[in-house]
């Protein structure tokens, strides 16, 4: 069961992002749709791959009055190693207090390596210029993923 059902006004939050700079949700209200993904943790291979992939559709998706946001529970200080290490055009959200994750119930237990953990389920979340949270994906599988956002954002 999600926090948050589709339809549903996305209650406002905020983060510290890369940049110097703490993002409200309420920022976009009116103005943009927010591609929200939330991924497990920096500079791994599913978590880059996934990332460059949003860089490389950035522009078309901005076209479309999207802006993306990385969400992790990596600090700040790891965000902007892993933003400027692949050029990253987008901001990187930390959330090491794990509220805004709660918030759309993407923390599961995980197996790695025969263990459970805790950790965030990779998925994305399409929110409209209303705040209304319109798509969401769950247990993504990061090959032609940002292709299928661009798409539904293209259908709003």
């Amino acid at each position: 069961m999600t926090a948050i059902e589709i339809g549903q006004t996305v209650p406002d939050f905020e983060l510290p992002a890369t940049g110097d700079k703490g993002i409200r949700l309420s920022d976009f209200r009116g103005r943009k749709h927010v591609v929200l993904y939330f991924y497990p943790k920096d500079d791994t291979p599913g978590c880059t791959t996934e990332g460059r992939d949003f860089n490389e559709l950035h522009a078309r998706l901005a076209r479309k009055d999207a802006v993306v946001l990385g969400i992790s529970r990596d600090s700040i200080a790891s965000h902007e190693r892993f933003k400027a290490k692949y050029g990253f055009a987008f901001d990187l959200l930390s959330d090491v207090d794990e509220s805004v994750c709660t918030l759309f119930d993407v923390i599961k237990l995980k197996n790695m390596y025969g263990k459970q953990v805790r950790g965030i389920e990779r998925s994305t979340f399409l929110i409209d210029r209303d705040g209304v949270l319109r798509r969401e994906w769950r247990k993504v599988k990061v090959a032609g993923h940002a292709e299928e956002v661009l798409d539904a954002l293209k259908a709003l």
